[in-house]
């Protein structure tokens, strides 16, 4: 088994990330109030309790209220600072009166996202910084001055980058002083075309997975390097664990059926078994769980204490994809 490759960066990380998109309230100018406080307080305490000790944050979640929870708290207990791992992310900008939706990473957007979270979160520095979404007017030299700036100062101590393929990588890390150690990605048993990339090369079969095309290369290119692949969406939004929608495919409710009878006889619940069935692959994949239940937090904590088998692997993959394998 491959060791785990964040720990050769952040050797306190887990395999677990508590996603921190849904605190802080609704998505909308209203006040952060006492109980959206509360309410990450109850979640966090659940995190460590269940050894999950990585918060992932983004400048932009509730539009920056779920860092001002989660500052609120740092202040109160002070302690909790020194317990996580506390990673955020910059260069998504909503529309406003000087544009429409769009990505920017300027050095000059990357420091003031920085200083900004910062002071949300109540803290000193980050321990890990990610480029929201690839920005097609990015200068990879001015994003490393931005990097070799934040990280002298004390401000982040290391870098990695979300929802970009090998190539970005490569042409980002030539311009780098400082490794990139995390890329996120959305990957979880029900969106899968970063296996499909793979599985189904030289087969027409590739024909049916059209964003598969993006793929090829990525998850070598982190093995290859020891970038982290975080996965967001893990959990397919409950779609495969209890909430199987009205329109659902017949792949689809044959992998939600699938995987309950895999909890069942494991005595797990359905979420850590979508879990493990990411953290089987040689990758060493690191789940982001975006819920702020305290109770599905330490249900999702399960999925460390076991290891699924190939057997069960490929026939959860089988049932998402909707056919054999080529």
């Amino acid at each position: 088994m491959l060791s785990f490759p964040l720990q050769a960066h952040l050797p306190s990380a887990s395999r677990l990330v508590l996603g921190c998109m849904g605190f802080g309230g609704a998505w909308n100018g209203d006040a952060l109030v006492e109980g959206d406080v509360a309410r990450a307080e109850a979640a966090l305490d659940a995190a460590l309790g269940a050894g999950i000790a990585v918060l992932d944050h983004a400048d932009i979640y509730t539009l920056g209220k779920a860092e001002q929870a989660f500052g609120a708290l740092f202040q109160r207990r002070p302690s909790l600072r020194e317990q996580v791992l506390l990673q955020s992310k910059c260069g998504i900008r909503f529309a406003d009166a000087a544009g429409p939706k769009r990505y920017e990473l300027s050095a000059a957007h990357i420091e003031r996202s920085v200083e900004a979270s910062l002071q949300r979160l109540h803290t000193d520095r980050l321990d890990l910084l990610l480029l929201h979404r690839p920005d097609p007017l990015m200068q990879p030299a001015e994003v490393a001055e931005a990097f070799a700036r934040l990280h002298r100062a004390g401000k982040v101590r290391f870098f990695g980058t979300s929802n970009m393929h090998a190539a970005q990588l490569q042409w980002l890390g030539r311009h780098l002083s400082l490794p990139l150690v995390v890329n996120q990605l959305e990957m979880s048993l029900a969106q899968h075309d970063w296996l499909e990339a793979g599985t189904t090369f030289n087969d027409p079969q590739a024909m049916a997975s059209p964003r598969a095309a993006a793929w090829p290369g990525t998850l070598e290119h982190c093995l290859a390097h020891g970038v982290q692949l975080q996965a967001w969406g893990a959990l397919a939004q409950g779609r495969l664990s209890g909430r199987l929608p009205a329109d659902a495919s017949p792949a689809q409710a044959k992998t939600a059926a699938l995987v309950g009878r895999i909890a069942q006889r494991q005595g797990l619940a359905p979420e850590a078994v979508l879990l493990a069935w990411l953290m089987r692959h040689p990758a060493q994949i690191q789940p982001v769980i975006g819920t702020a239940d305290p109770a599905r937090i330490r249900a999702c904590a399960q999925a460390t204490a076991w290891e699924m088998g190939r057997e069960d692997w490929y026939a959860l993959y089988e049932a998402a994809r909707g056919r054999e394998l080529p």
